[in-house]
């Protein structure tokens, strides 16, 4: 990490709660982070969500920690500005605190001004430890895509009061343990407005309402890159599925009526060498 990056990292812990809100946005290789970051966002987060929208995986569980490292080296290399996010994969740092070191320094290792986990007061030892060997962590409450076994499980979270204080307890939770930022996913804005007045640190929401310090957005949702369901707090800013469809038919069909390529799109010889060519043939 840089020293510029390291300063950022930290003065996020004493951002201001009335400053513009924070701008997060995956990213999976590197012409996506280069457009994300030529676009200004704030933050981009190589997340597990590639295993489903790059790989053609059912689940984020099912993502590798050397799958996620190879793209995470793809994105830095496309990010000028922005600072890096990776997330760590399923089962790679739960179990201890050695693991969850040892995973957390192959992706600052990879090009990661910071690391995201999943979890609360479970992994609190993890995201100290983490902290501890100098790697800033993200932290990740609501709804827990790497907790669901099923797609029925990915579902809103805090509907009730006794859910809703542990989102709120969870969050401070991993406050206490040196989190520099929170990602706060599909919960009631209440709920979410609620973690972002008890905590300190940044708290950037996806399908958590406008009274956060930040939004996060998946690029093939944003983009509408993806074929599959768009969750309720998705806003489309594009629909390059359907473009790039139109192009590649298009191409298909000048290929096959022979309209492609056209003498602008061919080289040339100069003539006396053509010509010797074609005596030699």
């Amino acid at each position: 990490m840089t020293a510029s990056n390291r300063s950022r990292v930290a003065a996020l812990a004493t951002r201001p709660k009335d400053a513009p809100p924070l701008v997060m946005l995956t990213a999976y290789d590197y012409p996506s982070a280069q457009a994300a970051d030529a676009g200004g966002v704030d933050m981009i987060l190589v997340g597990d969500s590639a295993a489903t929208n790059v790989l053609g995986y059912r689940s984020t569980r099912e993502v590798s920690v050397e799958e996620l490292l190879m793209l995470t080296r793809a994105a830095r290399r496309g990010v000028a500005a922005a600072l890096l996010v990776g997330d760590l994969p399923f089962a790679t740092y739960e179990t201890s605190d050695e693991l969850a070191v040892a995973t957390a320094r192959r992706f600052a290792d990879a090009g990661c001004d910071m690391v995201k986990v999943e979890g609360a007061a479970e992994i609190a030892s993890r995201v100290r430890a983490i902290v501890s060997n100098g790697i800033a962590v993200v932290g990740h409450v609501g709804l827990l895509p790497q907790g669901a076994r099923s797609a029925d499980e990915l579902k809103v979270r805090g509907r009730s009061a006794e859910e809703a204080a542990g989102i709120v307890n969870d969050a401070r939770a991993l406050e206490e343990a040196g989190a520099s930022a929170l990602v706060i996913e599909a919960v009631p804005s209440p709920v979410a407005e609620a973690v972002a007045r008890r905590v300190r640190i940044p708290v950037i929401g996806i399908g958590a309402g406008a009274a956060v310090g930040g939004q996060v957005l998946v690029y093939h949702d944003l983009l509408g890159i993806g074929t599959g369901h768009v969750p309720k707090f998705v806003r489309p800013y594009a629909s390059l599925h359907e473009e790039s469809v139109r192009a590649i038919s298009a191409y298909a069909a000048d290929v096959r009526a022979r309209k492609f390529p056209a003498d602008a799109e061919s080289y040339t010889m100069p003539d006396a060498e053509l010509a010797a060519f074609k005596a030699r043939s």
